[in-house]
């Protein structure tokens, strides 16, 4: 059975402050009426609608507006994250909407998951194009370059067990040439 509401503020995937929607009892029951999104609709609330629609049209104004400049200003701008990856370049893990936002805010930009519009953890290294959903429908996007970790302890320990190894070689081949001599002189020395 479904309770029709009067919205006091925006709620995402539902309606905008104003409007009067239709949900389940227990949804407006147990978290719009308590978080006081939303007020029970009848009669004496509908004549606050009004009221919230003007209220919302000028808030809409200036989130446009914010959304905007804030989308101006992500545009241009490219993010790096370094990854771990396997010697086929196959990533360890993945770059989640986390990361992302983490990445952001270290370049002081605030924003919520919800405004990240990857389906998914991005899995690949490489550029790729991350689109961002502001308020009011206003897009953006910017650009991830994932690059894989550069490895130099990593080279650094092979080149120091390559060498380990050469040498190993080298000391197991200079032992036989050894007796070798040793068994040459002998046998001089017995003639």
């Amino acid at each position: 059975m479904k309770q029709k509401l009067l919205l006091l503020s925006d709620v995402d995937d539902l309606g905008k402050k104003g409007e009067v929607i239709e949900v389940r009892r227990g949804y407006a029951r147990n978290f719009l009426l308590p978080q006081r999104l939303a007020v029970i609709a009848d009669v004496h609330t509908l004549r606050m609608q009004e009221k919230l629609k003007e209220e919302r049209a000028k808030q809409a104004v200036i989130d446009r507006k914010d959304a905007e400049e804030l989308a101006k200003k992500l545009e241009g701008l490219v993010l790096t994250v370094h990854v771990k990856v396997d010697p086929e370049g196959k990533m360890y893990g993945s770059v989640s909407h986390g990361d992302i936002l983490e990445l952001l805010e270290k370049e002081g930009y605030k924003l919520e998951k919800k405004n990240i519009a990857i389906k998914k953890s991005v899995k690949e290294t490489g550029v790729i194009d991350i689109p961002i959903k502001l308020k009011e429908g206003v897009e953006a996007s910017l650009k991830l370059k994932i690059l894989p970790e550069a490895a130099e302890e990593d080279v650094s320990a092979a080149e120091v067990v390559a060498e380990i190894k050469e040498e190993e070689i080298k000391e197991e081949k200079q032992p036989e040439k050894t007796e070798e001599k040793t068994e040459e002189k002998e046998s001089e020395e017995n003639t």
